[in-house]
């Protein structure tokens, strides 16, 4: 679904908007949050060379929290900063959304909560971009695992993203839409007004690879080593329960986007899946007990948590 973008737009209902200070500027920063803790995010980020010339824009997503902690870190950003809280959880489609649609600049950065930048010039890098992009488009930074604590209980999701996630720009340039995390994305607004979120995608998952494959039909996308952590590792817990609850949003994906889903490694396990019928069950229950077996390597590991996904999606996927 395309959406649009409006900048300095009105307040939807049950949105609240705090500006904490106001002035120019050539790059919005947006970030939504839920039950995240961005206060050390936007601390970091304002210590940065090119805060002062960048708009932070916060939304809250209905999370119905004090914010004390952000609103500390807010009032110390050196630049324009603005605070959105929703009433209502809009989701994550939703609330990128409305971010967008309070955002005045022609260029806007979208960050998750749980981001830390990797570089002191991060920012400037970005800016940098700006000045030498010769048109609309899409410049994707990446992102990595350099200042996560890994522990026992979230080693699994660690070496989850480090295989197909924490990839060298020039690895997800060979698939340029399919390798868009909207963690850590720059994006002109034109590319936006053209390509909105889908909020049909509910729930964790898969909203970012549909809309990147949608801006690559239509707009450059640059890939670029300018990276930021994830610091949100799950459990092993958590990172399954994300994984089983998102059959439907893959299931959307496929349908819209059939040929490049279908060079996924996973879209193969999902149809073999669907080929062995009758044991699926079964052997989805051993996949499931693989990945949560923390005495098993974790290569072996990962293999069981990519089966036991794989038959999930399987009841959702359309049968060839």
């Amino acid at each position: 679904m395309d959406g649009s973008f409006a900048s300095s737009a009105p307040l939807a209902p049950g949105e609240t908007r705090l500006d904490f200070k106001q002035g120019p500027a050539g790059l919005s920063v947006l970030v939504p949050t839920y039950r995240d803790a961005p206060a050390r995010m936007i601390t970091a980020l304002a210590g940065l060379p090119g805060a002062a010339d960048t708009h932070m824009i916060l939304f809250d997503d209905g999370s119905g929290r004090e914010l004390e902690a952000e609103c500390a870190a807010l009032e110390s950003w050196p630049g324009p900063v603005s605070l959105i809280v929703s009433d209502d959880n809009l989701g994550r489609a939703g609330a990128r959304n409305r971010l967008l649609a309070h955002a005045e600049t022609d260029w806007v950065l979208l960050l998750d909560a749980d981001m830390l930048p990797d570089g002191a010039d991060f920012l400037q890098r970005y800016l940098g971009a700006i000045e030498a992009a010769d048109g609309p488009m899409l410049i994707a930074g990446g992102f990595s695992l350099e200042q996560a604590e890994i522990g026992r209980e979230t080693r699994l999701h660690a070496a989850q993203s480090e295989r197909s996630e924490c990839l060298a720009a020039a690895v997800r340039a060979e698939q340029p839409g399919r390798y868009v995390f909207t963690s850590n994305i720059l994006v002109h607004r034109e590319v936006l007004e053209a390509v909105g979120f889908d909020e049909a995608f509910t729930g964790w998952g898969w909203e970012d690879v549909d809309w990147g494959l949608r801006v690559a039909a239509r707009f450059p996308v640059r890939h670029i080593d300018n990276t930021a952590t994830h610091l949100g590792l799950d459990t092993d817990a958590a990172l399954m329960r994300k994984y089983g609850g998102s059959g439907e949003n893959f299931a959307r994906l496929a349908e819209r986007h059939a040929e490049a889903v279908d060079e996924m490694s996973l879209m193969r396990a999902v149809r073999l899946m669907q080929r062995i019928g009758p044991i699926r069950p079964l052997v989805r229950s051993i996949a499931g007990a693989a990945a949560r077996a923390r005495i098993l390597p974790t290569g072996l590991r990962l293999m069981g948590l990519k089966t036991w996904r794989a038959a999930i999606y399987a009841e959702h996927v359309s049968p060839c």
